[in-house]
């Protein structure tokens, strides 16, 4: 059984999703999530969803 968790974009910039957040069995798709659209990912059993979001301010982050 997988736990659905839907994720909602309201920060006003494009969310990038972490590749190590599918390493350990999570689905959903890669790509940056845009402002105003939600993102389903499922989870494998026994899991739970944790966010950390990075503030990289309006530019992004510049190497």
């Amino acid at each position: 059984m997988q736990i659905n968790f839907i994720y909602f974009n309201d920060t006003g910039r494009e969310v990038k999703v972490h590749p190590a957040t599918f390493i350990n069995g999570c689905t959903g798709l890669k790509e940056p999530i845009k402002h105003l659209e939600q993102r389903l990912f499922e989870l494998p059993e026994g899991t739970f969803p944790w966010v950390k979001m990075w503030d990289y301010g309006e530019v992004g982050l510049v190497f």
